[in-house]
Formats: C-alpha cells, structure tokens, sequence
C-alpha cells in the first residue's frame, strides 16, 4: 500500500467515525430516527391507555403525530405532540387542520427535556431505550399522579410497567426486523413514602412507615407500640392498599391518597363491617427513582 493510499484510508476512516459519533449525538438528542408507529400499534397505545374524551394526550417524539390525531379523531381527546424536527410538527398541525381538530390538538417543535407536561393524563412515547432512561425522572417528578405512561416496544429501566401486551405486526419487520410490537403502561404513583398517622372511624390509631421505588412499596404498621410488617401493599395512581394481622386473619385498608392526606375503608377478614379511615402524613420520606 502507497503512502498517499494510506493517507486516503486514514481520512475516509475519521470520516466514518465521526459520521457515526454524529449519528450517536443526533440519536441522543432526538431519541433516535424518526420510524413512523404503525396504525394497529396506535390504535393498542390508546386502548391501553383507555384514552377518552376528557384526556389530554401528549407525545414525546411524535413523528408523524399518528398517535394525538388519532386519539382526537377516535376519541374526542385533546392533545399535543412535541418533535424536534420543524418539518414534521409542520406537516403533523397541517394535517391537524385538514382534519379540522386545531381546536383541540397541536404540534410543537420543541426538544422532550424542556416539554410542558402539566396538562398530560396520558403519555406515549416511541423513544430509544437510553432517552427513555434519561426521561423517567422527568415523567416521575412533573406528571400528576395516576398520568397513564404508555410506550411502544422500549421500557422504562427498573421502573417496572403495570401492565404490558404483545402483537404481531409484520410490517414492523422491514425496519426493525421483528414482526412484533410490545404495548407498556405506567400509572404515575402518587409519592407516599414517609410516616402516617391513620384514625379509624371507630377510634382506632396505628401509624405507617412506608418506603417507595417508584410504585412498589414496602413498610410496617404499628398499633399499641407494636410494630408488624405490612402486607399485600400496591400503589396504583392515588390508590393504595395494604393489610396488616388481625388474629388469624387480616385488615385490609383500601384507600385513596390526595397530596399529604389519605382516607379510605378498612374490612376484617372476621366479618366485622367495614369503616372509614383517614389519615395525614407526619413525616416525608425520600422517593427513590434512580
């Protein structure tokens, strides 16, 4: 090999990397190239996420805004799609107009970090994995409790999905090379983590120490300085519930939470009726997300 055949081999190999590096930068701006989501894929995100008309829709990385233009024409939603590229959010709020639904749905140039989602119920994306990491603590911090998350195909890390589906769809695989397509969905969880003085209508106290990652949580219910280990406990949204020993049986709390108070019912596994509780929260804890 010549000299100057060297030389033209070194030039055209730092070309490729650093169109590569500037392919990897672009992907980690963007979420990844733009790859149309196909209609039967939409039409499972909305279904799962049980979209109606008093929803408002936003999509992060919303492409061709097939998702919010179909949740408004389906669904009488209202909505907003958020892309980085301009030529895209042009033709998704023209296609928005022929369809005559600006009323109730636009689209955004804007880059997903800096998106209002104050006015989100649900949430999908079509990301790639490692944006959707570095979007979770975004969607846990400023989506309200009980805001439905729903992604096609990638997860949120060990932030674990609700509930998820899989379906065939062939023509996925003359680009990803799978003929199918994985449907996930999140509950934002309200923050309960910390101590808890609950009152029961009958005049019963106990406290509750609970700790949180994300919407799994563990901790103990103390009653008459006896502390047992809770039980039984999920966290869906704002609704929570949680059991603790009662003899050979259980009290099961079933309750709803609204910022630094909860109230609900409590039954006995012994028949006794059911009765209210309330209770407000005595000290925060952390919530960890990372």
């Amino acid at each position: 090999m010549t000299r100057s055949m060297t030389f033209k081999a070194a030039l055209i190999l730092a070309a490729i990397i650093c169109t590569a590096a500037q392919a990897a930068e672009e992907n980690l701006k963007t979420g990844g190239p733009y790859v149309p989501t196909p209609q039967v894929v939409v039409d499972a995100m909305l279904r799962m996420a049980a979209v109606n008309e008093k929803d408002y829709v936003v999509d992060l990385g919303s492409g061709d805004g097939i998702i919010v233009l179909s949740a408004a024409r389906q669904y009488k939603a209202s909505g907003m799609g958020v892309d980085i590229d301009a030529n895209l959010v042009t033709q998704s709020n023209e296609r928005a107009q022929k369809l005559g639904i600006t009323a109730r749905v636009k689209f955004v140039q804007d880059d997903v970090f800096r998106a209002d989602l104050s006015r989100a119920s649900v949430l999908t994306l079509y990301l790639l994995p490692d944006m959707m990491i570095r979007l979770r603590a975004k969607l846990f911090n400023e989506l309200k409790p009980g805001t439905r998350v729903v992604s096609h195909d990638y997860h949120l890390g060990d932030w674990s999905p609700d509930d998820s589906i899989s379906l065939d769809v062939p023509e996925k695989e003359y680009v990803t090379g799978v003929p199918r397509a994985t449907v996930l969905l999140w509950y934002v969880p309200a923050r309960v983590a910390g101590t808890w003085e609950i009152k029961t209508a009958s005049g019963e106290t106990y406290q509750v120490a609970l700790n949180q990652r994300f919407q799994i949580i563990e901790g103990t219910v103390t009653s008459a300085g006896k502390p047992v280990k809770a039980q039984n406990l999920t966290l869906k949204g704002n609704d929570i519930a949680f059991a603790m020993p009662e003899g050979k049986g259980l009290f099961r709390f079933n309750g709803r939470i609204n910022g630094e108070a909860m109230e609900g019912t409590v039954e006995s596994s012994g028949g006794k009726p059911a009765q209210r509780w309330t209770a407000t929260r005595a000290a925060a804890g952390k919530v960890v997300i990372e």
